[in-house]
């Protein structure tokens, strides 16, 4: 898993970026949003990224914001919704105003997004309620830490088990603190999922 890229920009398109990494160039897919928040070619950035594996493809998936890229993968948890689909809704909407949208069953913001119609919209804001509470909304959320390395690998783990964004970040920075910053991902990860049991 790759959890995030950290190099200089190379190039972006409607919908995606080149970022350069010792000499690789790595073509990362986007929201509109990832892709105004990078800034000049030429220029540092770091992007958390979403490695998407299907039969015949890898695509790497790049976001701003580690909160863009729990959506990310909230959204595409959705029947209907793919990888486009999600992009598009991030392009449109802000992760508050996505939590705000589904907290309230607010369909019509939900579909705003391009090629989101109103019974896409109705299914996803239906689904996600009840997994939004994980994740922060507001200030809170900009002050979140997002863990690197090992611990950003062990939040991934545990997301794909089904845990909630900040039932997986609460328990890996539990499991951080008590191992200390030499842990190895499998270490973090048990003990973080132990935490998560309690």
């Amino acid at each position: 898993m790759i959890a995030h890229l950290k190099g200089r920009l190379e190039s972006t398109g409607i919908d995606h970026a080149v970022i350069d990494v010792g000499g690789v160039g790595y073509l990362v897919g986007a929201s509109a949003r990832t892709l105004a928040a990078l800034g000049p070619a030429g220029e540092a950035c770091v992007l958390h990224t979403d490695l998407l594996v299907g039969e015949d493809f890898l695509r790497l998936v790049g976001f701003a914001t580690a909160a863009e890229r729990d959506w990310f993968r909230l959204l595409t948890g959705v029947q209907g919704v793919g990888a486009r689909v999600a992009l598009a809704i991030l392009s449109a909407l802000e992760p508050n105003d996505i939590s705000r949208a589904v907290m309230a069953q607010d369909k019509a913001t939900v579909a705003r997004a391009n090629g989101v119609g109103p019974k896409l919209a109705e299914r996803i804001v239906r689904e996600l309620k009840d997994k939004v509470g994980g994740i922060a909304i507001g200030p809170a959320a900009a002050a979140q830490v997002v863990p690197a390395g090992a611990g950003a690998d062990a939040v991934s783990a545990l997301l794909n088990l089904g845990f909630r964004p900040a039932e997986a970040s609460a328990a890996v920075a539990a499991a951080e603190e008590e191992l200390g910053d030499t842990a190895t991902l499998d270490a973090l990860v048990r003990l973080a999922l132990r935490k998560a049991a309690k």
